[in-house]
């Protein structure tokens, strides 16, 4: 029960189902990339990407000092049927702009 009320809980807000929704889209996203995309703050981006990855749905892959964040792979049946519902909302996303050298 605490999983699946953890998992509920981080897509309570609307900009995280926006966050992993654009997260899904574009694959493999730079932090940096997703402040600059979204136009918030470190720290904000920061918190609602704690949250989805304490949630199950992200994993996170450090290369220097850049953190590079995409969907857990494998992902349950129960993550994918969310993410696959979030996939169809008409939720309008930004575009995705580098906001940083990644390299």
């Amino acid at each position: 029960m605490e999983i699946f009320l953890k998992t509920i809980s981080s897509i309570n807000d609307e900009t995280r189902v926006e966050i992993l929704n654009f997260i899904n889209k574009n694959d493999e996203v730079c932090v940096c990339d997703i402040e600059s995309s979204f136009n918030m703050i470190q720290s904000r981006i920061s918190r609602h990407l704690k949250i989805l990855k304490d949630g199950g749905f992200l994993k996170v892959d450090r290369r220097g000092r850049w953190a590079f964040y995409s969907i857990k792979s494998p992902l349950d049946e129960f993550r994918q049927s969310i993410l696959k519902e979030i996939s169809f909302s008409e939720v309008k996303l930004p575009e995705l702009n580098k906001g940083c050298k990644s390299e």
